[in-house]
């Protein structure tokens, strides 16, 4: 669905940078609400450049901070609305096992979010669950609505959805320039477009976009490796399909968190992932040195050794942001770009000079279930509504020193 070759010029109620599932999301509520919408993609649709493709997502009530535990509700409920809307299945349940140390601070904070006082132990995990297995002095927390979100086709759903109400999706169009005003200008490769309103929510590309409004961003992208294990028995339910999703919180040896889903993607294949990756510039990842070392693969096969008996120990498919390579043990190779603030916490947020522009970001590797809240959000603040939500900490002025001169 590339952009026409010709330049474009075009008035519109808003525009939307970044069709990635929060763009797109906003983009979506804008439409509904009856304004003309321009949605503005870099790549050609669809892509694996940033951080929203992928075929599953896990999506969970259990939250160890508050203001997201407050806002899955919300979520579980428009994303059934887009099932409605799309005529087609989003969303499978599995259930979701939250594992850790006793009284860990983030297994207490997801307990209490789900306002229960049971958990389980090992006895009871091994006899529900067995392909997951507690250590001494762990503990496990039962979140009944956890499930597997079906992520690019959630995206094209949204899209589509965006399009019969009357939004202007277009891609392969990179933004040059962005002049602010009461109306803004915004150039790309192949036009020119105003609005009165301007959001942003483009991933690892967020910062750059901004900086020449004078705002510096602390946004740091991560390459992370997505890994694919092999079930030892394939189609045992003690690993695979029947499993549900989980996630360790609080252990020493990974301590920015493991979350697994059921075998979906590749046939006998459980997707585990560590939480965490490498910084890297969304311009120059696919030029990672040939041999550079992935210590968290190690540590998640030392972690399938020990929790997940059921799986092999080593992946059978890993999935970063370098090329495609096939080898006796298949390792495929594709992007997946995340981008962290320093407190792991979003930016949704006017710009604090251009109160016309507004900012969406920093979503962490755990935004694409509240996307249909975040694109809420970020289109009632456009609009100059009542946030559905406390905006309180995903302000930007959080953090000191991110308003420069412009360039």
């Amino acid at each position: 669905m590339a952009a026409p070759s010709q330049p474009q010029q075009a008035t519109y109620d808003a525009i939307v940078i970044g069709a990635g599932i929060q763009g797109s999301f906003t983009a979506y509520h804008l439409a509904q609400r009856r304004r003309d919408t321009l949605l503005l993609e870099q790549f050609i649709l669809p892509h694996s450049r940033g951080s929203s493709h992928g075929q599953s997502r896990i999506t969970r009530s259990a939250y160890p901070r508050v203001p997201y535990a407050r806002m899955m509700p919300d979520s579980f409920h428009l994303w059934q609305r887009l099932e409605a809307e799309a005529g087609t299945s989003l969303y499978r349940r599995t259930g979701l096992v939250v594992l850790g140390p006793a009284g860990d601070p983030e297994l207490e904070g997801c307990r209490r979010s789900l306002g229960t006082d049971q958990v389980l132990d090992a006895t009871v995990l091994a006899r529900c669950f067995p392909g997951l297995r507690l250590h001494a002095g762990e503990v496990a927390v039962w979140d009944g609505t956890g499930g597997v979100l079906f992520a690019d086709r959630a995206l094209r759903a949204v899209q589509d959805v965006f399009r019969r109400h009357g939004g202007t999706l277009r891609d392969g169009e990179k933004v040059l320039r962005i002049e602010p005003g009461a109306v803004l200008t915004v150039t790309t490769t192949a036009g020119v477009y105003q609005a009165p309103r301007l959001i942003i929510a483009a991933g690892a590309w967020t910062g750059a976009l901004v900086a020449p409004l004078g705002l510096c961003l602390p946004l740091q992208p991560l390459r992370i490796n997505v890994c694919y294990w092999r079930e030892k028995e394939p189609g045992s339910p003690s690993a695979g399909r029947a499993s549900p999703c989980f996630m360790a919180l609080g252990l020493s040896r990974a301590p920015h968190g493991v979350y697994g889903l059921p075998a979906l993607e590749y046939p006998g294949l459980v997707k585990v992932c560590y939480h965490h990756g490498s910084p890297t510039d969304p311009e120059e990842r696919d030029r990672l040195p040939p041999g550079t070392p992935h210590p968290d693969v190690a540590l998640l096969s030392s972690f399938i050794s020990s929790y997940l008996p059921g799986l092999e120990p080593r992946p059978a498919v890993v999935e970063t942001c370098l090329y495609t390579e096939r080898t006796l043990d298949p390792i495929t190779l594709t992007p997946w770009l995340p981008q962290n603030t320093p407190d792991e916490d979003f930016i949704l947020d006017r710009h604090p000079k251009f109160s016309n522009i507004i900012i969406g970001a920093g979503f962490s590797g755990h935004g694409f279930k509240l996307a249909p809240v975040v694109g809420k959000l970020l289109c009632e603040l456009s609009l100059g509504e009542e946030p559905s939500h406390s905006m309180a900490p995903f302000t930007i002025t959080r953090f000191p020193g991110v308003l420069r001169a412009a360039l």
